[in-house]
């Protein structure tokens, strides 16, 4: 028999009906782990009967309930049950006691979702794409945000919180795939005019009305682990964080300082600490800030975590802003507005040059009434009279 494949992993024929399918698949929805669900350990009888559904090569296996079948790769009733959980998990955490109608929509929509990435995945491997420099990219990212040396770290942290390494990075990976898939075969079809961007702010003055606020950026120079009585050490700070201040004076990118030499929080951001509306900020702080122009920077401020570099990159005064200054935000929003639709046509078509087959008794939300169930042809049998037998991909 020749071995198919499920994920990344190369699986033989009993294994598309039996145990040894423990694929981890990041779907939004979340992971999703194989489970057992029946034995071959019976007595005679009801073995024997068993070997009447079963092809003989699957004897001494474990089966997982088969939900769906996309081409060459299966969706299990336990990756369906876990994405449930993950989505009610989600959408409770997200709209508390309003729950209710959008959880009802987003349950039904879990095997869809399921089989609209595999679909994505699929694609990807068609075009050759492996997501393996954005992977790393991501992992890295990862680890300077924690602070981490080596990736060797990055995998001791995950074991700490009882992940597998392994299988984090094969949905991280995943979800790479399918956005970039998503970029190349989806957005190109994705166009805004001008005239729709004008129509827009012209029919959302209120909703882009707003307070005047200001977008800071820091250079935390940290002094937690200096003695509050170590003087040395509390100018050594102060001379360090005037010496960055310098810097940017001079020329330097501030998001690039903050990146190397902040112990703030946001340093792998470039420093970024996003907006912020006039009143809320401490009363030293606005003042220092609310006065500045758009590019400007503070002079080093004492606070209690040590010495702060502050970075005006937005000050926009309040009212409705110029179109000008919100054009990018609107062809964002249109955008999003625009790739749900066209996701799901993308999705339909791919759906509709695929083999799909879903178990009596579950729904694809997603399904095209052109689609395809795959049927396969077994041989002729000897002699004059043989007529071609049907049947459908697998048992369930």
């Amino acid at each position: 028999m020749e071995a198919r494949k499920s994920g990344n992993k190369q699986l033989g024929p009993c294994a598309l009906l039996a145990m040894g399918l423990q694929r981890n698949v990041k779907s939004g929805a979340g992971e999703f782990f194989s489970r057992v669900v029946a034995t071959m350990k019976k007595p005679l009888l009801p073995l024997f009967l068993l070997l009447t559904a079963l092809p003989l090569w699957c004897v001494d296996t474990v089966i997982e309930e088969i939900v769906a079948r996309v081409n060459n790769d299966i969706v299990t009733r336990t990756e369906l049950q876990r994405s449930r959980d993950d989505v009610r998990q989600e959408v409770r955490q997200q709209y508390g006691d309003k729950a209710g109608a959008v959880l009802e929509q987003r349950e039904k929509d879990v095997l869809r979702d399921l089989i609209d990435q595999q679909l994505l995945l699929q694609k990807a491997k068609d075009k050759n794409i492996t997501g393996d420099t954005e992977l790393i990219k991501r992992l890295d990212e990862m680890r300077k945000e924690m602070n981490l040396t080596s990736m060797d770290e990055l995998a001791e942290k995950a074991k700490e919180q009882g992940v597998s390494f392994e299988d984090f990075k094969q949905n991280l990976r995943n979800q790479i795939l399918t956005q970039l898939v998503i970029r190349n075969e989806v957005q190109p079809k994705i166009q805004i005019t001008k005239e729709e961007e004008q129509k827009f702010y012209d029919e959302h003055q209120k909703d882009l009305e707003h307070p005047e606020r200001v977008r800071l950026s820091e250079i935390l120079v940290s002094t937690e682990k200096v003695e509050p009585n170590d003087q040395a050490g509390l100018a050594a700070a102060a001379q360090k964080a005037q010496q960055l201040r310098e810097q940017v004076r001079a020329g330097a990118a501030f998001d690039d300082l903050a990146k190397k030499e902040s112990n703030g929080p946001t340093a792998a951001q470039g420093g970024d600490l996003g907006y912020f509306k006039r009143g809320t900020l401490a009363k030293e702080l606005e003042d220092k800030t609310f006065g500045l122009k758009a590019g400007e920077v503070t002079d080093v401020v004492r606070t209690r975590q040590g010495f702060l570099i502050l970075k005006v990159t937005e000050h926009e005064l309040a009212g409705v802003p110029p179109f000008k200054d919100v054009e990018g935000q609107i062809g964002d929003q249109l955008y999003m507005q625009k790739l749900s639709p066209t996701l799901r046509d993308y999705l339909t078509k791919l759906r509709e040059e695929a083999y799909i087959d879903i178990k009596p008794g579950y729904v694809d939300t997603g399904a095209s009434p052109n689609q395809t169930k795959p049927v396969y042809t077994s041989a002729p049998a000897q002699g004059p009279k043989s007529k071609k037998r049907h049947k459908k991909l697998g048992i369930f």
